[in-house]
């Protein structure tokens, strides 16, 4: 059995088709797909291209589960997380969307969002985490990274609330780590870890149902 994770675009590239053509000439029954991880329990909308091939025996993609949302995912770490304070941009996001929603806990991005929305409510998967979101221009260390807004019961119109820095725990499970994996103290490091790794929760998915079918 083979498999591969990586970015959509990848399937457009040259290593791609060496390696679908390496595959087939070798006898492997090849499919590949660009899934997104949060149909796979992942509290996290993270779009990825999936191979998976196979001699011997037909492997597919694991079955789909029900969306997880962000903060059902962490809510036990925010009480040990750091307090922080929006950034201009950040707060600008959060009136955003108090102008026309209840107030509800928010993800909010320090870094990034472009082209996705800066900010996430609770019940939905965070944005992508990407690697990018733990090092600043230079390569190195962020201090912060993203924020989380707790409502404190206000009227619509108050921007106010409790404010927590996500720590690495807290990106590292939305990534789909389990809660006992070590990382290593420096941020751009385990940021690395974290951003570039294949969301262990959907490995194990995959790897127990390809061997539900190898025994």
């Amino acid at each position: 059995m083979f498999t591969l994770e990586n970015v959509p675009r990848y399937q457009n590239s040259q290593s791609f088709s060496i390696i679908l053509s390496a595959l087939e000439q070798e006898g492997y029954s090849v499919t590949y797909s660009v899934v997104n991880m949060a149909d796979f329990g992942l509290p996290q909308a993270r779009r990825r291209l999936v191979l998976i091939a196979s001699r011997g025996f037909y492997v597919a993609l694991p079955s789909r589960t029900t969306p997880c949302g962000w903060y059902e995912a962490i809510a036990h770490l925010i009480p040990t997380m750091t307090d922080s304070q929006l950034l201009p941009k950040q707060r600008q996001a959060l009136e955003k969307f108090l102008a026309g929603n209840a107030p509800t806990p928010l993800l909010i991005q320090r870094v990034g969002g472009r082209t996705q929305s800066k900010y996430k409510p609770g019940h939905l998967p965070c944005n992508t985490v990407l690697r990018s979101h733990f090092t600043d221009h230079k390569g190195c260390n962020r201090g912060k990274f993203a924020d989380i807004w707790l409502p404190d019961g206000l009227a619509l119109s108050v921007v106010e609330g409790t404010v927590k820095s996500l720590s690495i725990q807290g990106a590292a499970i939305l990534q789909g780590f389990p809660s006992w994996y070590e990382f290593p103290n420096e941020t751009a490091t385990a940021g690395s870890i974290i951003g570039y790794s294949v969301p262990p929760s959907f490995a194990t998915q995959l790897f127990m149902s390809a061997q539900s079918v190898a025994m």
